[in-house]
């Protein structure tokens, strides 16, 4: 896995990809700042007129429902069937799926018109998305994680994709299979962002490796990168600041910490 993660984080620097993001307003000056950090080069918009042209010289799509508003709702559908017309890889992030029903149906919407490569979302958000019973405040999950390889399996099966669910333990993958990543800190819930952020860093890694390895790469450098920005914690603010200074300066080495189980 060391070797796959400098591989592709090699690929990813050079390439320098462009990574298209609708996303939400209260987290979208992170996002491109930590696109930046991991070597790839964000774009974002709200103009559908243009759209077509970013798309078409994007590498990879980042839609994010964390402010849906009306017009969001009609540009995301949009913006979903020309990257397919194009053929670019989406991760769709399921920010609050489960809090309102509105959201929920978004989402639904959403899969059911959009080829969608990754769905990303934490276990509130994943299981309410495919109708199964589940506790959650807002955008944040209070569920357990003992079903987490049952849940990743029945989403990735019922939308034909792959799925990250986010956690205490991250779950990545298939119908077929799961891999388990376990590094992150619990002061990473304190700090908002986070989630959005690991959604920028997953749609710079699919634009240059599969969807399963976007996913788990992209869990274990946000994880590695809160662990180890922690060791000089002072405040939330400043530990933001340095996970992305980590995620800036992430190499194979940092990789010797990674909490990771599954069969490549």
């Amino acid at each position: 896995m060391k070797k796959i993660l400098e591989k592709n984080l090699n690929k990813l620097k050079e390439i320098n990809p462009v990574v298209y993001h609708l996303t939400n307003l209260v987290t979208i000056n992170d996002c491109a700042n930590v696109t930046l950090a991991i070597g790839a080069s964000p774009i974002m918009s709200f103009c559908l007129e243009e759209m077509d042209e970013v798309l078409n010289f994007s590498s990879s799509v980042v839609l994010n429902i964390g402010t849906m508003d009306k017009t969001m709702q009609e540009m995301i559908l949009e913006v979903g069937k020309l990257a397919n017309k194009y053929n670019k890889p989406i991760v769709l992030d399921l920010v609050g799926v489960g809090a309102t029903k509105a959201r929920t149906n978004l989402a639904k919407k959403i899969l059911d018109n959009i080829k969608i490569d990754i769905i990303k979302g934490n276990m509130f958000e994943v299981k309410s998305l495919i109708g199964l019973s589940s506790q959650g405040k807002g955008v944040d999950s209070l569920d357990e994680e003992e079903d987490g390889e049952s849940v990743c399996k029945k989403c990735s099966s019922l939308y034909n994709s792959t799925t990250v669910i986010t956690g205490k333990t991250d779950f990545i993958g298939n119908s077929s299979k799961i891999f388990k990543v376990s590094n992150g800190h619990e002061m990473m819930k304190k700090v908002c962002g986070t989630g959005c952020m690991l959604s920028s860093i997953i749609g710079s890694f699919l634009a240059v490796t599969s969807p399963i390895n976007a996913g788990i790469l992209s869990c274990l450098i946000m994880g590695i990168s809160g662990e180890k920005a922690f060791k000089n914690f002072k405040g939330t603010s400043s530990f933001k600041a340095n996970i992305i200074d980590e995620i800036s300066i992430f190499d194979s080495n940092s990789f010797d910490i990674a909490k990771i189980s599954g069969i490549f």
